[in-house]
């Protein structure tokens, strides 16, 4: 015989609460929710936290591969980038290949903690800058239906390119005149390691005993590592190593920025929502802290282009946001010279801190000169007014600027 819905249901004596057999709401109440989303959340950490220790780790077998290959022959093997511009061509291929400016820069100090030299390494990490904005450049391509819309997101995009060509534009000189990134990397990085200071004070020997204890942690399974590829001779073992860490810390970079996303990602729109348009030097500070919670400068920067396409934000509000996203995406390759120590340790700190004041040199060089501040949105606005009338000059620009004009240089020059 049949069971009504009513019969199902029980009076609880005590109460005369009503209660059901089966009440399946119970377990997708926000009570039941709660512990679930916290478990998520700390799972999130978790694989964050894993995610840190295997990109230190696979830069440390980056360096120990790169030496392992080249032994002390890593100049005369890269002399054929000895030239800038092919290193500048390098770090915008790779860069706009991989998607990633953090794997280029990542893997950049790896070399140069395994015998790369720091004036070949800097121009690669100069055109990674450059490389970076190929992705919002991408997004801005699926409003191209809508010539308004497109045409301000297209330049919300490109501000970007124009703002990074002009910074390569001037330093990259710069540094080959004076070595200006150079010698303040290398002066910081040995204030900070103590070798350059009369006697170690109490922050170089903690941050000594910090560097040791990662390098303990990671070196058992970079070890690991090397040691599946000692069958093979040395020059290929080494290779293989580079090979295989460079897909690892792709794979982690990508990993790491999905989880911080998962559990960051609305703090990190509130940030963005609450301070851009306000004052262009809050703009630029809520770049630096949204891209370092993101871990992708590609990732914040193109959550501003749908904004600018909306008419939400203007290109002059944006402008700023997208500075201070580069300086936050330098994080990564200060995290990754932290897979050395020692003498090693000092010379991937300076590569790292290279990317940096890049980033912050450019910056305050650039918004801080008026007539410099307006050259990026000048180049964008007319980038975008020419896109608009003839769309293949959109699709143009990215195959050129970031695809055919670098492989072209690399091979030619």
């Amino acid at each position: 015989m049949a069971v009504t819905p009513a019969e199902r249901q029980v009076t609880a004596p005590a109460s005369g609460i009503q209660t059901s057999a089966s009440s399946p709401q119970q377990s997708f109440s926000p009570q039941a929710q709660a512990p679930l989303s916290r478990r998520r959340t700390v799972l999130n950490w978790l694989a964050v936290a894993a995610g840190v220790y295997f990109l230190i780790t696979a830069v440390g077998v980056i360096g120990s591969g790169f030496s392992l290959a080249t032994g002390d022959q890593a100049e005369a093997l890269f002399g054929f980038a000895a030239n800038p511009m092919i290193g500048l061509m390098i770090g915008i291929a790779a860069t706009a290949l991989t998607q990633s400016s953090s794997t280029t820069t990542s893997v950049t100090v790896g070399l140069v903690a395994g015998g790369l030299p720091l004036s070949i390494a800097i121009p690669i990490m100069l055109g990674a800058n450059i490389g970076t904005t190929m992705t919002n450049t991408l997004v801005s391509l699926a409003m191209i239906r809508d010539k308004e819309q497109f045409r301000r997101g297209f330049s919300a995009a490109t501000v970007h390119d124009f703002f990074n060509l002009l910074a390569v534009a001037i330093f990259l000189p710069l540094e080959m005149a004076f070595g200006l990134l150079e010698r303040a990397a290398t002066s910081v990085a040995g204030m900070i390691d103590g070798s350059e200071a009369a006697d170690t004070g109490l922050f170089e020997t903690l941050l000594g005993g910090v560097g040791a204890m990662i390098k303990g942690a990671t070196a058992p399974t970079g070890e690991l590592i090397g040691a599946a590829f000692s069958p093979l001779p040395d020059v290929w073992a080494g290779i293989a190593m580079i090979a295989f860490a460079t897909a690892m810390i792709l794979v982690v970079i990508n990993m790491i920025s999905r989880k911080l996303k998962a559990v960051l990602v609305g703090r990190a729109e509130r940030i963005l929502h609450a301070s851009v348009g306000r004052n262009p030097i809050v703009a630029i500070g809520s770049g630096v802290v949204v891209t370092v919670m993101v871990q992708s400068s590609s990732t914040t920067t193109a959550l501003m282009v749908p904004l600018a396409g909306s008419g939400k934000l203007s290109l002059r509000q944006i402008y700023p946001f997208t500075l201070g996203a580069n300086i936050g995406t330098t994080i990564t390759a200060l995290i990754a010279a932290m897979a050395f120590d020692g003498h090693l340790g000092t010379i991937a700190l300076t590569a790292a801190l290279v990317h940096l004041f890049f980033n912050i040199f450019a910056t305050a060089l650039i918004f801080g000169v008026p007539g410099l501040r307006e050259v990026p949105l000048i180049g964008a606005r007319w980038l975008s007014e020419l896109a608009v009338r003839r769309a293949p000059a959109a699709f143009a620009w990215v195959c050129a600027v970031f695809i055919a004009l670098p492989l072209g240089l690399i091979f030619l020059l």
